[in-house]
């Protein structure tokens, strides 16, 4: 007889500051890749166009989205009970903006801060 394991239930993604907002403004196409790129970081794949970004923190990644414009989601998924969405923004200009990996970073640095304290809410840092 043979057993078939249950599939592990994707992690939730929990989205810091402003950066669910931030990526529903994003235009439906863009929404909808950063959406998928998303779900594959909730079922532990890693999205096709993404790098890492540790300027941002450790553990940190960057998801691309591109089409006519570009748009970025910094993420961190290497904690076990979620995923966490740091900052969803269009990208203007080839190198990321300061202000952008400066938010993303005071947000990494609040989630690391919260997560030593025992708080894994979905609230989380602003």
């Amino acid at each position: 007889m043979s057993i078939i394991p249950e599939p592990e239930s994707p992690k939730r993604a929990v989205f810091l500051g402003t950066s669910l907002a931030d990526l529903a403004a994003f235009p439906p196409e863009a929404r909808q890749k950063a959406g998928k790129d998303i779900g594959d970081l909730q079922a532990g794949r890693m999205p096709p166009d993404w790098k890492p970004m540790p300027t941002v923190g450790a553990g940190t990644g960057e998801v691309r989205v591109q089409g006519k414009r570009a748009f970025r989601v910094f993420f961190v998924a290497r904690f076990h009970e979620a995923i966490y969405i740091l900052h969803a923004f269009e990208k203007k200009s080839q190198a990321t903006a300061r202000r952008d990996i400066e938010l993303g970073r005071t947000r990494y640095q609040a989630l690391v801060r919260a997560r030593a304290e025992g708080h894994h809410g979905v609230d989380g840092p602003r």
